[in-house]
């Protein structure tokens, strides 16, 4: 992907907290549902209750859709990212521990907050696969729509493992 792409689309997953997410039910519908976030560049990371229908889809498949933008006030101002990708549970304490600093520093008011038993709410990774960058201020409806591939990912995962390996947060 073009490093200028690669740069949209981390500096928009940093400028918001709220993303909505799809999953595919097992009747077919689709559910939508809003969840808060973090994301280490291109890796994004929620928690989400493990007795919810949300994780019931997910572990049936893990094929999602993202919706990332806010509310603008002018159409031609919008900015935002469509995103597919897949999902996994974090198995690994020091990549868990790693995602929960990076959820609290993006949400501090939770801080005051236990932190959530692992067993009852899953640490979730979500790799995107492909992106659409909604950039209205080119053309209304107007979107580049790139994939994401392991060069990609690579710096935010693989460069990150002897990182995870010996976390432990403050």
């Amino acid at each position: 992907m073009k490093r200028e792409f690669k740069r949209q689309i981390v500096d928009l997953l940093n400028e918001h907290r709220i993303m909505t997410i799809a999953t595919n039910r097992e009747d077919g519908w689709p559910q939508a549902t809003v969840v808060s976030y973090g994301n280490d560049g291109l890796v994004i990371y929620c928690l989400i209750s493990r007795d919810s229908q949300k994780y019931a889809n997910i572990k049936r498949d893990p094929r999602v859709s993202l919706a990332i933008a806010k509310d603008y006030p002018q159409p031609l101002q919008i900015k935002g990212l469509s995103i597919a990708a897949t999902v996994s549970e974090v198995t690994d304490k020091g990549e868990i521990e790693h995602a929960a600093e990076i959820i609290l520093h993006r949400y501090p008011e939770h801080r005051v907050m236990p932190r959530p038993d692992p067993q009852a709410v899953p640490t979730l990774r979500l790799t995107p696969e492909i992106v659409s960058i909604l950039n209205y201020s080119k053309g209304f409806g107007h979107s580049d729509l790139v994939r994401v591939g392991d060069d990609d990912l690579a710096e935010f995962i693989e460069a990150r493992r002897h990182h995870w390996a010996g976390f432990h947060a403050a």
